[in-house]
C-alpha cells in the first residue's frame, strides 16, 4: 500500500514535471513563429493585396498571376506564381489566397518549420504529462478542471498536428494557437491546479471516458474554427476595403494579407464546425445516459446541462444560417463566435463560478 501510494506520488511530480516542460517547448514555439512573422513581413506580400485590384493582375493563358511590383531605385518587376483562386461566400469576390507567415521569405519560412517541430516536440511532452497524471491517478485524466485544461490543449494541439500532417494549409494557425496553450496551461498550473485524487461517487463509470473525452475533442475543434472565424472576419474586411479602392494601415497589409482568402477562411471554418456537429449533439444524448444511471433521471436542468443544450442550439443555427442565403459571410461568422462563446462559459463558467451537480472544477 505504501508502496503504491509512493509510486503514484512520483508519477503526479512526473506529470507536473512534464506539463512545465511543455510550457517551456511552446513558448520556443511561440518565438519561433513570432520569427517567421516578423521576418515575412519583409518579403513582398504586397502581390495578394495587389491581385485584388482591376488594374494590378494580368492572368495568361497557363492560368499564371503576373503582378508587377514596384523596386526600389525605379523600373518594374514582375513576378510570377500560380493562381489560387477562391470565391468568396458573397460570391463577389475571386481573390488568391496569400503565400502564408513566411510570406515568401526563405528564413521566414525556416523560423516556421522551426516553430512547427517545436510545437510537436511540446505537443509530445504534453500528452506524457497528461499520461502520467492518469497512471498517478489509475482513472480517465480529467475529473478536474485542471485535468481538463492540460487534457484540452493537447487534443487541441493534436488536431492541429494531424491538420498539418494530412498536408492541410493551416500553418497561419500555429501562432494563435500555441498563444492560447501557453496562457490555458498557465491558468492551469497557477490557478485551476488540484493535486491527484479520486474522482467523486458520481464520476465513477465508464460513461467518463466517453462522455468526457468526446466533449474535450469537440471542444478542440470548435476552437479552430473559432480561430479561423475569427481571422474569416478581419480578412473579409481587408479584401472589402481593398475592392473598394481603399488602403488598409500598414500592419493590416502586413499581416492579413499573408492569410489565406477570406473565403478559404469561412469554408475551413465551415467544414470543422459542420463535422463536429454529430459528435457535439453524441456528446450530450451521452451526457443524458450517464446522468439517467448516476441520478436516476436524463435530465435535470443543470447549469452545465443547459448551456450544453445553449450551446447545441447555437451552433445549430449558425449551420442553419450557412444554408440560408441571407445569412451567409459575416452574419453566419458572428453567430460561429456567438457559439464558441456559449461553449467557453460552459467550459469556465458553469464549471467555476455556477454551483450544480457538474461542480467539479477543485478549485
Amino acid at each position: 500500500m505504501i508502496l503504491a501510494a509512493t509510486t503514484n506520488e512520483s508519477l503526479a511530480h512526473t506529470s507536473n514535471y512534464l506539463i512545465y516542460s511543455a510550457m517551456a517547448v511552446y513558448l520556443l514555439a511561440f518565438f519561433a513563429h513570432m520569427a517567421e512573422w516578423i521576418l515575412g513581413s519583409r518579403s513582398k506580400v504586397a502581390r495578394t493585396a495587389a491581385a485584388l485590384t482591376a488594374d494590378a493582375a494580368q492572368q495568361d493563358g497557363a492560368g499564371t498571376v503576373r503582378v508587377q511590383v514596384a523596386k526600389e531605385g525605379g523600373g518594374t518587376a514582375v513576378l510570377e506564381r500560380p493562381k489560387v483562386v477562391t470565391r468568396s461566400s458573397s460570391g463577389n469576390r475571386d481573390v488568391p489566397d496569400g503565400p502564408g507567415a513566411a510570406g515568401g521569405d526563405v528564413k521566414g519560412d525556416l523560423y516556421g518549420r522551426i516553430a512547427v517541430s517545436f510545437t510537436v516536440l511540446a505537443f509530445l511532452v504534453e500528452a506524457g504529462g497528461v499520461l502520467t497524471r492518469a497512471l498517478s491517478v489509475q482513472r480517465a485524466p480529467w475529473g478536474n478542471m485542471y485535468e481538463f485544461n492540460i487534457t484540452f490543449s493537447t487534443v487541441a494541439v493534436g488536431v492541429y498536428v494531424t491538420l498539418l500532417a494530412l498536408k492541410k494549409n493551416v500553418r497561419w494557425l500555429g501562432l494563435p494557437l500555441v498563444t492560447s496553450v501557453l496562457l490555458d496551461l498557465g491558468l492551469a498550473v497557477t490557478v485551476l491546479y488540484t493535486a491527484s485524487d479520486q474522482l467523486v461517487p458520481a464520476l465513477h463509470s465508464y460513461w467518463l471516458w466517453i462522455h468526457v473525452s468526446t466533449a474535450i475533442f469537440c471542444g478542440a475543434v470548435f476552437y479552430v474554427g473559432a480561430v479561423a472565424t475569427l481571422l474569416y472576419l478581419f480578412r473579409d474586411r481587408y479584401e472589402a476595403k481593398l475592392a473598394e479602392g481603399g488602403k488598409p494601415g500598414n500592419f493590416a497589409t502586413s499581416v492579413l494579407e499573408r492569410l489565406p482568402a477570406a473565403a478559404s477562411l469561412d469554408k475551413f471554418a465551415y467544414r470543422v464546425n459542420a463535422a463536429v456537429f454529430p459528435l457535439w449533439t453524441f456528446t450530450i444524448i451521452a451526457g443524458a445516459i450517464w446522468a439517467g444511471d448516476a441520478w436516476g433521471r436524463y435530465w435535470g436542468w443543470d447549469p452545465k446541462e443547459v448551456w450544453s443544450f445553449i450551446t447545441w442550439v447555437a451552433y445549430a443555427c449558425y449551420l442553419h444560417a450557412r444554408a440560408t442565403a441571407g445569412w451567409k459571410g459575416r452574419k453566419a461568422a458572428t453567430l460561429a463566435l456567438l457559439a464558441f462563446g456559449c461553449w467557453l462559459f460552459n467550459y469556465y463558467g458553469v464549471n467555476i463560478f455556477v454551483n450544480g451537480k457538474h461542480s467539479y472544477a477543485g478549485v
